[in-house]
């Protein structure tokens, strides 16, 4: 017993020093190239509307070369000391040659600011439209930036650095840069998720998983973006990196595990289901989803069902990224459609997601009006409307027939 107890403080000891000093550690991803960025654990949402149920991280890499050192991307405010903490692990912030701005948000972009007013010497290295992003946004002289494009290679001895034009992944002055001889590839948001888990590699959280998170964030932030990003694609495969660094969430070991999803998400490849996205007030609504998605399944059609007010709204939208038919279901409320029905349907919209067909099941009582405004909310949009069904009060055969028909025009059209 006296030898358990004289055991046991020692042992809460090490316990306590690990987590005092998980929050300072880094990890060298290849000879000389450290990751030293940040994970937000507790950080709940994002731009005021993405849940972040796993928190979200901010990669920063630390490359050295045998001659000059460059910093790849930097972390968000308020981590500033805790970067400078992790880099003085392996040299002296003071003496960094380049600061890479890959993407000039915050939450990779902030501390660079701090970094190069530390680095007396370094230079900010960015796109010409970078450089006015880091002029704006962080007040950084016009001196202290480097613009490079496609054709710069920046030599830090044995460590080249070259860059990849990417605009519009997802703001218009981005850029990856790759290192040549260990054949890194750090695109920053592209290929990115929000994660924060112990893991730093796909394969350790498991590529099932880390596939998930990336699919979801790729809705989130890339959808918009699928022609561009599919030209970045196709720049990374010429490339053929043997990692893929982003500046959120895991690292890929295997740049095929990644790539090829984002091939097909941004080439518009479809899968043969349905989406069906629904708010009920007193049944009705619901009564009608339930009919819909019975006939479906008698098709051998897959159907996705999201009731809205208990659903996080991101499993919408990564649903939206291959799925061709996407039904809205809600009631009328004062004339215009359930704000929560509403809200689905301006995301199909505001995320420009590739849907080819779209309906509406609609109830109402004293009046209606969801048809109309739902009419007016995908106004401009390039869908084939397939039917929308409005019923006063309770549905009944009438209205059940109707479901009957438009999941035969779904499966026509899913052929």
């Amino acid at each position: 017993m006296n030898g358990n107890k004289s055991k046991n403080p020692g042992h809460i000891r090490e316990i306590e020093v690990y987590f005092m000093n998980t929050p300072q550690g880094t990890i060298e991803i290849a000879p000389g190239v450290h990751w030293v960025g940040v994970k937000h654990h507790n950080r709940r949402l994002f731009d005021g509307l993405i849940p972040l149920p796993y928190g979200t991280s901010y990669n920063a890499y630390l490359v050295l070369g045998k001659e000059k050192t460059a910093l790849i991307d930097t972390v968000n405010p308020g981590f500033e000391q805790e970067l400078v903490e992790k880099i003085s692990q392996h040299i002296d912030p003071s003496k960094i040659d380049y600061v890479v701005m890959n993407h000039a948000e915050p939450d990779h972009a902030h501390a660079c600011k701090h970094m190069i007013d530390l680095a007396k010497d370094a230079k900010l290295v960015a796109s010409a439209k970078g450089k006015e992003a880091a002029m704006m946004y962080f007040d950084i002289p016009a001196e202290r930036i480097m613009v490079v494009d496609e054709s710069t290679k920046l030599d830090l001895g044995g460590k080249t650095l070259s860059f990849v034009d990417a605009p519009w992944l997802h703001w218009p002055e981005t850029i990856f840069t790759y290192l040549e001889e260990d054949r890194i590839l750090f695109p920053c948001d592209f290929f990115g998720s929000h994660v924060a888990l112990g893991e730093f590699y796909a394969h350790e959280l498991g590529n099932d998983k880390s596939l998930d998170m990336a699919k979801l964030y790729f809705a989130e932030i890339m959808m918009p973006f699928r022609r561009q990003g599919a030209a970045a694609v196709e720049k990374v495969k010429r490339i053929d990196p043997g990692m893929i660094a982003p500046s959120h969430g895991v690292i890929w070991k295997d740049p095929k595990v990644i790539l090829d999803p984002y091939a097909k998400w941004t080439t518009e490849q479809m899968e043969k289901k349905v989406m069906i996205a629904y708010v009920s007030m007193w049944g009705s609504t619901e009564k009608m989803v339930k009919a819909l998605t019975e006939e479906l399944v008698k098709r051998n059609i897959p159907v996705n069902v999201f009731d809205l007010p208990v659903t996080d709204i991101g499993h919408v939208a990564k649903e939206l990224i291959d799925t061709p038919v996407v039904v809205v279901g809600g009631p009328t409320v004062l004339n215009l459609i359930h704000p929560s029905a509403a809200y689905a349907t301006l995301l199909v919209k505001q995320l420009r997601a590739p849907t080819k067909y779209v309906a509406l099941l609609t109830s109402h009582g004293w009046s209606g009006g969801a048809v109309k405004f739902v009419s007016s909310l995908i106004e401009g949009m390039k869908v084939e409307v397939l039917d929308a069904i409005d019923v006063k009060g309770p549905p009944k055969q009438a209205e059940f027939d109707r479901i009957a028909q438009l999941a035969d025009k779904i499966a026509e059209k899913l052929k």
